[in-house]
């Protein structure tokens, strides 16, 4: 099988990219560099006789241009994502996110079958407003409480790629599967996600321990769980045309005890300084999975403890510049 994978030297991308060489396909990696790494990881990846990684700029359609035809699987996970980033540049955002999304669609070729990433912030604002379930399903209405915090042009840029996915590939008869990650996280993901970034704040020594939103819930997903998912859609004709939530249902957990979690790792006792949430940030957040286990039987494999133990040694051995 020959799968392409645009941003694929990225965090999701790259350990997508592992388990389709270790399972025998052809990997192509399309990315810009300005969040994927070119560190040990992506070169040992790339060692492989089956991958070959392109850099390009996705938002111009000269890249796409430069690509051969013909791909099994093509993957989108390029997008400019973390909060600081959004609310630091929100247009970029929206420009990288929604032309990297338009140029695909224009490109891609009938019978193809393509994975666009999506986010559970494209409810958020159900969420905040009391219309949206939690554990939450894929048929709830989508909406933004408000267009004009910056948070939110992360949301509708995927608002956008989800629509845009849906209807283009009806209309030009390729196959599309949207997939709604949730809170996925693990190792190399940069350092703006919760449990990387109170990982190296623990080994920083920080005392007393700062937690913002101390009393919110999540349900992490480790990133290993979420790519058995993406490969399980991909190969269930079923969910094309379909928008499925990926993330972990069986873990959910307080914020506050997922940093006592993170400092037990970490052999540190630190005072815990309880702090307000960030603005904009939901005070749950929990996948319904009944749609990804009817489509493909997953289940996740990964307990938490287990995830944030690999994550925090991860860091721990390779650090993450500020």
């Amino acid at each position: 099988m020959r799968a392409l994978l645009l941003g694929g030297a990225g965090f999701i991308g790259l350990h997508l990219a592992r388990r389709l060489v270790a399972e025998g396909h052809e990997v192509t990696i399309v990315d810009d560099f300005s969040r994927g790494r070119e560190d040990r990881d992506l070169n040992e990846l790339r060692a492989a006789p089956a991958v070959h990684v392109i850099s390009g700029d996705l938002t111009d359609p000269a890249t796409f241009a430069g690509l051969p035809p013909g791909w099994d699987q093509i993957y989108l996970l390029a997008a400019v994502v973390g909060v600081r980033n959004v609310e630091a540049d929100p247009a970029r955002v929206v420009r990288v996110n929604t032309l990297s999304a338009m140029h695909l669609l224009d490109w891609v070729a009938p019978g193809e079958r393509v994975f666009f990433a999506s986010t559970s912030e494209v409810y958020a604002g159900g969420v905040d407003a009391g219309v949206v379930a939690v554990p939450t399903p894929e048929d709830i209405p989508v909406m933004i409480s408000d267009i004009t915090a910056p948070r939110f042009a992360y949301a509708v840029s995927k608002l956008l790629g989800e629509a845009a996915f849906l209807h283009t590939a009806r209309a030009k008869g390729f196959d599309a599967v949207v997939g709604r990650f949730h809170n996925v996280y693990g190792p190399r993901m940069g350092a703006d996600h919760v449990i990387p970034e109170m990982s190296l704040r623990a080994m920083r020594g920080e005392d007393p321990f700062k937690v913002p939103g101390a009393d919110q819930f999540r349900a992490f997903c480790h990133v290993d769980d979420a790519v058995e998912a993406m490969l399980r859609l991909m190969a269930a004709p079923a969910a094309a045309g379909q928008i499925v939530h990926i993330g972990n249902d069986r873990d959910e957990t307080n914020i506050g005890d997922l940093a006592k979690l993170v400092l037990r790792l970490a052999g540190v006792s630190p005072a815990i300084e309880p702090l307000a949430a960030p603005a904009g940030s939901v005070p749950r957040r929990c996948p319904d999975l009944t749609r990804l286990r009817e489509l493909t039987g997953y289940e996740p494999a990964v307990p938490l403890e287990e995830g944030v133990r690999s994550t925090y040694t991860w860091y721990r051995e390779n650090g993450w510049p500020s």
